[in-house]
């Protein structure tokens, strides 16, 4: 792909959008989106099968950055895939839903 990544802000992302979130794990425990489906960028190349079947792919991480070097591999590999600019602390600052995976403990963007 060349040229700018697609990319959304939080309070642009189409209700029922497809999340991918690529946190590494203990992020994602941390706090998550309620609907997100979680793939580590470190394991990507390895689980492509596990991609969700969705056109496209809305893809966070903690502030975009990882989550912009994602998309753009996918939208290389020929996949719809959208950055979802600020990532997961822009969607706490939104005061967008949060679940965790920590019982007993609030969830939170680490």
């Amino acid at each position: 792909m060349t040229g700018p990544v697609p990319a959304v802000s939080v309070a642009d992302l189409p209700a029922g959008a497809t999340i991918l979130d690529v946190r590494e794990n203990d992020e994602w425990t941390a706090g998550h989106a309620p609907d997100a489906q979680h793939l580590p960028m470190s394991e990507l190349t390895g689980r492509l099968d596990e991609l969700p079947d969705a056109d496209p792919i809305y893809v966070v991480c903690r502030s975009g950055g990882r989550s912009a070097r994602v998309t753009a591999y996918l939208t290389q590999q020929g996949r719809s895939a959208v950055n979802v600019d600020g990532g997961m602390q822009a969607w706490q600052a939104q005061g967008r839903p949060l679940v965790g995976e920590q019982p007993g403990v609030a969830p939170d963007v680490v």
